[in-house]
């Protein structure tokens, strides 16, 4: 750090920096000498003289940095710091983030952070401590995925915030919070049966017809559904090229939502149906999904959920959001025997553990042949 670690050094023929601790941060000022005029073991010794100054001046709080080391860049930076609150930090850091992030997550951004903001946002960014957020987190009365996503952008910023060494460290750079939780009772999973699939489908017609089947029998998110094109269906290998995504939010179709999401999965029978009759009504370039009511591609999810409720009502089935046509078509492949690989790959899952554990309960004893195959391969040996 310096002559024998006691905090100066010579840093060029013309400057000795003098290193002290200040407001908790660690702040380093060169002080220029004369080499001609001035020995080195000399202006050691006065840089050295001047930092014990410093240290009782500090200790006895009649310090004064700007007068001590006019214009310092550091200085400037830490009364920022001092002063700066989460409220204005986090503001400027989602300003940062609208360019960098698609419109769905930048939407769960926003609504993040105004929860942050009104719980951390009165405090100085380089007083927040750990203990506040932990206390905050036992407050809420929400899932520990929930209260984990909502941490996720303050500890981006204050990660951001100590890069620019606006504050020594990150509170919340290893910190977890983990309440006991009851056991998951699948509220999520909730597929339909075959026979209220077969109720939904004859109480619709047109457009909504073609988009449910399709849905039912690729296991698509709606988002990636609603982006799709003519010119991202191979009838003739019987292949559909998953590039794009159309969330709520956004008011132009964006990259899927994970990497993995990208993908070119199977055209099943009873889906190439669908598009077969769908091509009758939208023609055979463009968006192949439309809003029957305006005969424009979809907004988003909303406009189809409130058309599925209908239908839902109308078929006398209990209503589920039209996501779980995807969590439908995912159990009926494990249920048949499928391979769980191919199915994590045509879901678009970054893992087959991902699959796995989505859908543990449809995978083993649930086909009525489940080891026959193994019998019949086996048995003469």
């Amino acid at each position: 750090m310096g002559r024998e670690g006691n905090g100066v050094r010579q840093v060029s023929n013309t400057s000795i920096q003098i290193e002290f601790l200040y407001r908790g941060e660690r702040c380093r000022e060169r002080i220029r000498f004369n080499p001609s005029t001035t020995p080195i073991d000399v202006a050691l010794k006065k840089a050295e003289l001047h930092r014990v100054a410093i240290t009782h001046a500090i200790a006895a709080g009649t310090f004064d940095y700007a007068v001590t080391f006019p214009g310092s860049k550091q200085f400037q930076k830490i009364e920022t710091s001092s002063d700066l609150t989460v409220d204005q930090w986090l503001k400027t850091c989602l300003d940062e983030k609208e360019a960098h992030l698609k419109s769905s997550s930048f939407d769960s951004y926003v609504k993040y952070t105004k929860q942050l903001t009104a719980a951390f946002g009165h405090i100085k960014l380089a007083d927040l401590r750990k203990e506040h957020v932990r206390d905050w987190c036992k407050s809420k009365k929400a899932s520990n995925k929930t209260i984990s996503n909502i941490i996720s952008p303050l500890r981006s910023a204050l990660q951001s915030a100590c890069e620019l060494d606006l504050i020594p460290i990150n509170p919340l750079a290893n910190f977890k919070f983990k309440r006991t939780e009851a056991p998951s009772e699948d509220k999520e999973l909730d597929p339909f049966t075959v026979e209220e699939e077969s109720l939904i489908l004859a109480n619709c017609s047109g457009h909504i017809h073609n988009f449910i089947q399709f849905a039912f029998w690729t296991g698509m998110r709606t988002s990636e559904m609603v982006a799709l094109t003519w010119e991202d269906i191979d009838f003739k290998g019987m292949r559909i090229h998953i590039k794009r995504a159309k969330t709520q939010k956004a008011t132009i179709a964006e990259t899927t939502k994970t990497y993995s999401g990208k993908r070119i999965v199977r055209l099943l029978g009873p889906a190439h149906d669908a598009l077969v009759e769908q091509r009758k009504l939208s023609g055979p370039k463009g968006i192949i999904f439309l809003n029957p009511y305006d005969d424009r591609p979809w907004k988003g999810d909303q406009p189809i959920r409130r058309a599925f409720i209908l239908i839902c009502r109308d078929a006398e089935v209990r209503y589920r959001r039209p996501y779980q046509t995807r969590h439908t078509f995912a159990s009926r492949m494990l249920s048949a025997g499928e391979s769980l690989r191919w199915l994590s790959h045509h879901l678009g899952h970054s893992t087959i553990t991902q699959t796995e554990k989505a859908y543990a309960k449809y995978i083993e004893g649930t086909h009525p042949d489940a080891g026959e195959k193994g019998v019949d391969l086996f048995k003469g040996t």
